[in-house]
């Protein structure tokens, strides 16, 4: 099924959905203008009430649910709520400055009754700084067990709905519940946020089109988004069919956190694919330009909080523990292995690489022990279910060959286990394995590591050993682990047996380097960094203007310099009829013919226009081209008072009748560039070379994007290399290497031009350059440049670039259809046309006649 766009916000929540509640609260604020907030359809006790409290340091963080935990009296029939000390949102706060107010947006993990929701909002406002969203329970299982745990969390994690029995299908119906909720949750941010100082971080997949509501909202809110997921290859993502809604929606983002590079890398590859943006590394940190804005991409794995587990260690409960774990494993070696039951963790998987160690060691055979703690699924289904029956047959069929009355091979610990029990079993395992086929991250590494270095109480050596699967995003960082393909069984076995059996001075290399990792990248250092990054990314915020266009999820902010505006016929034909000497410099492609138009030859009505222009004594008209000059001269033939200047100025003709000018240059370089050219076209499937009068130019927009993009950077190198000594100059532009002779660009042409007719008498009181390319900027340039020089005037000046993009140019028109219409404005100034009532009056007389 093709992607379907929706038109407006309400199209994505259009039907039952739009019967959703709203949150009890009202927002507090409302958009009147672009980039201001003023508060609207509010008494002055709620205005005061709203400010007062606003700290200047707010942090808003938000996610799916909040670091709660709830459980109701039914005794009393009242809520108890209290901090889950163990949420990786809670412990960020660490991170930041003692001075900094931090406010939690996102659901509760229980369903509330809605003649309670004011009250419990209030409360957890008020006790905790959590502001609840309510979300009605039809919606929320839509959202979270259709959309999020059906649809992202598996393709994220690799797995393609390739028939109904892996994977449900597509489900436009779960997909607008998925907008509707991050609709609720946009109008609860902005209830509580001031928009000018807070910072608000979005957390996770269930809530990736989120900054497109906020960012609607207002233009400068200041937005940080970090996946905890995997992000797949675009091989992968493309399947999805709303991918360009959830990319656009993470790109209203100012920095987007990953764990890995390898998944920053899939995401740039993604919008490089899907919308064509390229990225570049700016200063060390890697930038997206997206319409004028610069969207940070930040790698950043998050760690744990040191303290948190080491008072956990030291707990009576724990040590307890430890020695009821030490009696009952006494004298056999201990492997341990902490997951979610879910498909991608890899248990059975683990479970047959211990049975092949078993098979492969006899000698293991009552000396080692794999305790498996199974955490409690996080989603249902026919999947969850499957796992779970073939870990259980696995262990079963292990314990039964391999086991005896006082010895069982495999311990599966089935239950919710507490924090405590986890931490004696971290303390004791002399190995731990995580084997998941696929992982965002994966703490748990990282708290064996500790749990390990603070379980020592004598001044003997800390030692550890880890077993990590290459596809979980910790393994990078773990350089001391072995690394494992879990789906090589042979691999993996003989990985436990290493890891068991190593020396003790070996093991404690290894665990101090994972130590002084672990304890300097902690929870505290991953949320500080992410933190000034995204205070970075946000400075430049009230520097440019920015306004909002496109609907519904394509909606985004347009970011650009505050003198920059669109051009409007009546304001340049108003300061045309005031000048006498003008000059008019067109680009072509793109400018005055439409890049996705198949035919390249000028319309009627653009060939008309140029004529009206080209026929006024005081105007001088060139088209200033990439082209070369036989197709220039074809296309335009019609227009005899035209100038030309072709392949960027390397030609130049100053009206048909004219002969070619040509820059006196040394071309000998071409017979160097064409065979380098000629190797790059045959080993790049898509490229093709485009062969000059005085350039040769390499097109890669038909190649795969990423290959063509790693070519085009090293022909760059290699030309430049080559040509370190001859007068010709390698410029990479969209799509395109070129090479041509120093010193032509299109800006010479314009100083050319606008010095001939100053050395003649008639220097130009007004210029207008139109132009949509990087090649347009030196035009721009020069002809600013050309204002402030040595004139009896000052020109009326009008740079013009075709799009909204950051540009020289002061003004802006949206398309070649605008540049037109301008052009006939000014053709039609220089020869009115009778007006149409007259032309009909005459006529009707004639027919009268």
């Amino acid at each position: 099924m093709a992607s379907k766009s929706c038109g407006n916000f309400f199209d994505l929540a259009s039907g039952d959905l739009m019967n959703a509640p709203h949150t009890p609260r009202g927002l507090p604020r409302v958009m009147t203008i672009p980039g201001v907030i003023s508060d609207g359809n509010r008494s002055s006790d709620a205005d005061t009430d709203s400010t007062t409290s606003v700290c200047r340091d707010r942090k808003i963080i938000v996610a799916n649910m909040l670091p709660l935990h709830a459980q109701k009296d039914y005794a009393t029939g009242k809520w108890r709520f209290s901090f889950d000390e163990d949420s990786l949102l809670l412990q960020l706060k660490d991170g930041f400055s003692p001075e900094a107010e931090v406010l939690y947006v996102g659901s509760l993990k229980v369903e509330i009754e809605a003649n309670e929701q004011d009250e419990v909002a209030q409360r957890l406002l008020d006790e905790f700084k959590c502001v609840p969203t309510f979300v009605p329970q039809d919606i929320q299982k839509k959202f979270y067990h259709g959309f999020c745990k059906q649809q992202l969390w598996p393709l994220f994690h690799y797995m393609l709905p390739m028939c109904p029995d892996h994977g449900d299908r597509f489900d436009r119906q779960q997909w607008q519940a998925y907008v509707s909720v991050n609709m609720i949750f946009a109008d609860k941010v902005m209830e509580v946020a001031n928009p000018e100082d807070d910072f608000i971080w979005i957390h996770d997949y269930h809530l990736m089109v989120l900054p497109t509501f906020l960012r609607k909202r207002y233009n400068r809110v200041k937005l940080g988004f970090f996946l905890h997921s995997p992000f797949p290859s675009s091989e992968i993502y493309r399947t999805l069919p709303v991918r360009d809604e959830i990319l656009k929606g993470l790109l209203n983002s100012d920095l987007i956190g990953f764990h890995t590079f390898d998944y920053a890398r899939h995401f740039l590859s993604c919008c490089g694919r899907m919308l064509g943006l390229d990225y570049e590394s700016k200063r060390g940190h890697i930038g997206l330009d997206y319409f004028g804005r610069t969207v940070y991409i930040k790698i950043l794995p998050v760690g744990i909080h040191m303290g948190r587990l080491k008072s956990v260690l030291n707990l009576p409960s724990t040590c307890n523990k430890v020695k009821e774990i030490q009696e009952q494993f006494k004298g056999k070696k201990l492997i341990l292995g902490v997951d979610d039951m879910d498909i991608f963790k890899g248990i059975s998987l683990k479970l047959l690489a211990f049975e092949q160690l078993l098979i492969q060691h006899k000698e293991l055979h009552g000396k080692v022990v794999l305790v498996q703690i199974v955490n409690p699924a996080r989603s249902t289904g026919k999947d969850v279910q499957e796992a779970k029956r073939e870990t259980y047959t696995t262990a079963n069929r292990i314990n039964e060959v391999y086991g005896s009355l006082d010895y069982e091979p495999v311990v599966l610990i089935d239950r919710p286990a507490p924090l405590y029990e986890k931490t004696a079993y971290y303390a004791l395992a002399d190995c731990c394995i995580v084997n998941a086929v696929r992982d965002g991250m994966n703490l748990i590494p990282y708290k064996y590591i500790v749990c390990r270095d603070g379980s020592n109480k004598s001044d003997s050596p800390r030692t550890s050993m880890l077993v990590v699967s290459e596809f979980i995003g910790c393994s990078p960082s773990l350089s001391g682990a072995i690394r494992v393909n879990p789906w090589d069984i042979d691999a993996v076995a003989e990985a436990m047996n290493v890891g068991i059996t190593m020396k003790d001075s070996e093991k404690q290399l290894r665990h101090e380097k994972h130590y002084r990792y672990v304890s300097s990248h902690d929870v505290a250092y991953w949320a500080r960094s992410f933190m000034q990054d995204m205070e970075r990314a946000c400075k430049d915020h009230y520097n440019n203007r920015c306004w909002g266009i496109g609907l519904g999820l394509g909606f985004r902010v347009i970011s650009l310099s505050p003198s920059f505006r669109k051009l409007t016929v009546d304001h340049i034909v108003s300061a045309y009829k005031r000048t006498s000497r003008r000059a008019i410099f067109l680009d072509y492609d793109g400018t005055v013919v439409s890049q996705s138009s198949m035919v390249r030859s000028p319309s009627d009505e653009l060939v008309e226009v140029l004529n009206g222009l080209c026929s006024d004594p005081n105007n001088t008209v060139f088209i200033v081209s990439g082209r070369g000059r036989t197709s220039l001269n074809d296309w335009l033939a019609p227009c005899d008072k035209l100038g030309l200047a072709a392949e960027h100025g390397y030609f130049l003709r100053w009206d048909k009748n004219g002969e070619w000018e040509s820059l006196a240059a040394d071309l000998d370089w071409k017979e160097m560039v064409q065979p380098i050219m000629k190797l790059y076209t045959e080993a790049t499937d898509g490229s093709f070379m485009e062969v000059k009068e005085s350039a040769l130019v390499w097109h890669h927009q038909d190649a795969d994007p990423d290959f063509g993009s790693c070519q085009a950077k090293e022909l760059l190198d290699h030309l430049e290399n080559v040509l370190a000594n001859e007068p010709a100059v390698v410029r990479r532009g969209q799509h395109i290497v070129e090479v041509k002779p120093q010193g032509v660009t299109k800006g010479v042409v314009a100083e050319k031009v606008l010095s001939v007719m100053a050395k003649d008498g008639n220097a130009p009181d007004f210029v207008v350059c139109i132009g949509d390319d990087r090649s347009d900027e030196d035009m721009f340039a020069s002809i600013n440049a050309f204002s402030t020089s040595a004139v009896p005037a000052v020109p009326e000046i009008f740079a013009c670039t075709v799009g909204q993009k950051p540009s020289k140019a002061r003004y802006y028109l949206d398309d070649t259809v605008d540049v037109v219409k301008l052009l006939g404005g000014l053709a039609n100034a220089s020869n009115p046309k009778p007006p149409r009532c007259s032309a009909q009056f005459q006529l009707s007389f004639d027919d009268n006649i």
